[in-house]
Order: C-alpha cells, then sequence, then structure tokens
C-alpha cells in the first residue's frame, strides 16, 4: 500500500487576536487547497484546529465536512512542554499514513515544530518511511528577523527567557554577551501578556549602544516593527500593553 505523506501546514499569525488576518493574505492559495484536501490531522488543540479548518472551508471546500475530520491532539506534556528533545515516540499517531492517507500536521499559529510542538512528529515519520512536505505560510521569526535589521546570516532562537526577574536579567545578559562578541542576533518570544514586563526588563538590562528589534501582530493590519539602539528604546519606549504576539530581537 502506498504511504500518505505528512504535511507541515502553517497557520495564520492571529491566534488569540481580537481581529483575524486576511487568510488569503497571510497562506498562498496553494497551501490552502493542499489543506482543504486532508482529512486527517495532528494538532495542538482540537477546537482551534477546526476553527482554522472553518476559515479555510470558506476559501476552499474542505474534502469531508468538518464533523468528519479525524483530529488527533498532541498529549498534554507534549503540547505544553515541548517535544523537541526527542523523548516522546510518536509513531502510533502517523498509522492513518501507513495505511494511504495524508496527514496534517498543524500548531495554532505559524509553522509547526518551529517554536511550537511538532518535532517528534516529524521524526517519526521519517523513521517511518513517511515524506514529509512543508507548505508555504509564515513562520514568525524569519519575518521579524528580515524586518528586524540586525544580522540575518548568524542568529540563533532560544525560545523563551526565565520569568523570574533574576535568572531573566541574567539570561539577558548572556545573550547580549553572545550577540555583541560574535555579532549572532539573538531571538526570543514571550506569552503575549508578559511583552511589557519582558520589554522593561530588557530596557533596564542591556547596554545602551545594543540593538534591539521587537515585531508585534506580524501579517496583521496592526503590525508594528521597530529596531533602535536600547538608548533610543529608552528615550522612546512605545506602546508595550497591546499584548500582540511578539518576537524580540538584540544584536549589534
Amino acid at each position: 500500500m502506498t504511504r500518505g505523506t505528512l504535511y507541515l501546514v502553517p497557520a495564520p499569525l492571529d491566534f488569540g487576536c481580537d481581529v483575524q488576518a486576511s487568510l488569503q493574505d497571510a497562506l498562498p492559495l496553494g497551501t490552502l487547497q493542499k489543506a482543504a484536501a486532508i482529512t486527517h490531522w495532528i494538532c495542538e488543540n482540537a477546537k482551534s484546529a477546526r476553527a482554522y479548518l472553518k476559515r479555510i472551508d470558506a476559501v476552499v471546500p474542505l474534502a469531508a465536512p468538518l464533523q468528519a475530520q479525524e483530529i488527533t491532539e498532541l498529549p498534554r506534556d507534549v503540547h505544553k512542554k515541548g517535544d523537541h528533545a526527542g523523548q516522546f515516540d510518536a509513531r502510533p499517531m502517523l498509522a492513518a499514513a501507513l495505511n494511504g492517507h495524508d496527514i496534517g500536521l498543524l500548531s495554532e499559529a505559524g509553522m509547526p515544530a518551529v517554536a511550537d510542538p511538532g518535532s517528534s512528529v516529524v521524526r517519526a515519520a521519517h523513521e517511518l518511511g513517511i515524506a514529509v512536505v512543508p507548505l508555504t505560510g509564515p513562520v514568525s521569526l524569519l519575518l521579524a528577523l528580515a524586518a528586524s535589521g540586525l544580522n540575518g546570516q548568524n542568529f540563533a532562537f532560544v525560545g523563551y527567557l526565565p520569568q523570574e526577574a533574576g535568572p531573566r536579567s541574567q539570561r539577558i545578559r548572556e545573550l547580549e554577551t553572545l550577540a555583541l562578541r560574535t555579532g549572532q542576533t539573538q531571538l526570543f518570544i514571550e506569552t503575549p501578556y508578559r511583552n511589557a514586563a519582558l520589554q522593561q526588563a530588557l530596557l533596564q538590562t542591556l547596554q545602551h549602544n545594543t540593538r534591539m528589534a521587537i515585531s508585534r501582530g506580524l501579517t496583521l493590519a496592526s503590525a508594528t516593527v521597530r529596531s533602535d539602539t536600547v538608548k533610543g528604546w529608552r528615550a522612546t519606549p512605545g506602546q508595550s500593553e497591546d499584548r500582540l504576539p511578539a518576537v524580540f530581537a538584540i544584536g549589534r
């Protein structure tokens, strides 16, 4: 029997936002057409997956009614803690692909397995000889990097910084030292309701000549990107309470 394919299906970057982006503007038609043809899914959250499929159906009719879609959630521990260390065996979740069905891997925003769970599913597909095809769509980290004016030839994404003030400041200093010594841009994110606290910590901790960029609400009509020295940020801190998804970057 011919095996199915695992498609990595990107989602728009408006998850949790008050206003949604135009789906046709955020994703290519080819991606939406391929997603509409898939009837088996692995996702972070079934409710948000169904909401996304409903949005797709308004543009390209789904191959099967929403109620007939086979949707499987990643285990809660994998969803919440990540699955990048290789400890979770996702092979049983790909049984449908071994039986000839294409499967879509979906996160709540952006590209699955990039700053989101899903890498265990991708690894399992490779182990089982199932083809993996990433579809084209928005990846907030690369959009933010491109818009920052910081080094796009040498960069690292370091995930979330510690929530506690002391360890967070220490981590900021470590990343700044690395960025200034090597020229490597450091990218990180935060839960939107903690964006303001992170911005304040950055402005209190970083050296005044370090460059900092913050990209908020990317792909939304309200999107903003600002890149400036810390000295410039301190002079005009700007809005930090909008609670939009944001990507932070520091460098030289």
